[in-house]
C-alpha cells in the first residue's frame, strides 16, 4: 500500500470499516512510513476534537409559538368561526406535513447513498479475495483445466450450480475453482488465466434486475461486474480493463 493509498483509506481505517487484507496491509504500510504514523495520530486528534467539541444546535423552546403566531395573522373578530377553527389547525398540519417531508427527503437521501457504498464495500471485499488468493498460497480448492470436473465438485458446496465455461478458444484457460465467502454467503470462485494474468470470477445468485457491465479500478486492479439471469457476477484481475471485459461477456451463460 502506497503513500497516497493510505490517505485514501484512512476514514475507513479509523472507523474500522476496511476487510481484514485491507487492513493488514495499512498495518504494514504504517510500521514502515513514519510520515504516515504522524498523518494518522493527526487525524485521530482532529476526529476526536470534532466529536467531543463540536457545538451542537439546540432549538429554542419557545420557537414553536414564535412560528405560530407569525402564521396566525387572521382577525378573530372578522373571521367566520368554522373557518377561524380550521385555520387554527392549519399550522398544527403544515408543521406535520413539514416533517413528514422532511423524513421522506432524508430516507431518500439515505437510500441513494447506501447504494454506492454498498457496491464500493463488495468490491473491496472482492479484490481483498482475489490478492488472499495470490498470497496465501490457494487459488483452487479443485485445480482442473475440465470444467467437468470443476463444475461437479461444488455440488452440496454451495446452494446453485455455477456455470464453468471452456473459455480457451478466446485465450482464457481455466485452471480450477475454490469457495469463498463474502456478501454474507458462500460464493464460487472460478479461476482463469491470461498469459501470466489470473482472473477470480465469483459468482452467486441474486434477486436484483439485469445490469449492464460495470467496472472500476481498486487497488491496482481491474474489476468488472454485472447481474445477469439471478446470478451476480464479478471479475477481478490486474489484467488489462477491456480483455477483463471481454472476459466476462464471454464467461456470461445467454
Amino acid at each position: 500500500m502506497t503513500c497516497k493509498q493510505t490517505c485514501e483509506f484512512l476514514d475507513a481505517y479509523v472507523d474500522r470499516e476496511l476487510d481484514a487484507a485491507s487492513a493488514f496491509e495499512f498495518d504494514r504500510h504504517l510500521a514502515e512510513c513514519a510520515s504516515c504514523r504522524k498523518t494518522l495520530d493527526q487525524y485521530r486528534q482532529l476526529h476526536d476534537r470534532v466529536r467531543e467539541q463540536l457545538p451542537y444546535f439546540q432549538t429554542p423552546a419557545d420557537l414553536e409559538q414564535r412560528l405560530r403566531d407569525q402564521i396566525n395573522v387572521l382577525d378573530d373578530e372578522h373571521v367566520p368561526p368554522a373557518r377561524k377553527a380550521a385555520s387554527s389547525r392549519w399550522p398544527a398540519w403544515a408543521a406535520l406535513a413539514a416533517a413528514a417531508l422532511v423524513l421522506f427527503a432524508a430516507g431518500f437521501l439515505f437510500q441513494m447513498s447506501e447504494r454506492p457504498r454498498a457496491s464500493q464495500l463488495l468490491a473491496n471485499d472482492v479484490v481483498a479475495s482475489h490478492i488472499r488468493s495470490l498470497l496465501a498460497n490457494h487459488l483452487v480448492d479443485v485445480p482442473s483445466s475440465d470444467q467437468h470436473t470443476v463444475k461437479p465438485w461444488f455440488t452440496g458446496k454451495v446452494d446453485f450450480a455455477p456455470a464453468v465455461k471452456d473459455l480457451s478458444a478466446g485465450g482464457f484457460s481455466l485452471i480450477g475453482g475454490r469457495l469463498d465467502y463474502f456478501d454474507n454467503r458462500p460464493v464460487a470462485a472460478l479461476v482463469y488465466k491470461r498469459r501470466q494474468h489470473v482472473i477470480n470470477l465469483f459468482l452467486w445468485p441474486s434477486s436484483d434486475s439485469d445490469s449492464k457491465p460495470r467496472s472500476m479500478v481498486l487497488r491496482g486492479y481491474n474489476v468488472v461486474f454485472e447481474t445477469h439471469s439471478q446470478m451476480t457476477y464479478w471479475a477481478v484481475s490486474d489484467l488489462n480493463a477491456a480483455e477483463l471485459t471481454e472476459f466476462l461477456r464471454d464467461a456470461l451463460t445467454y
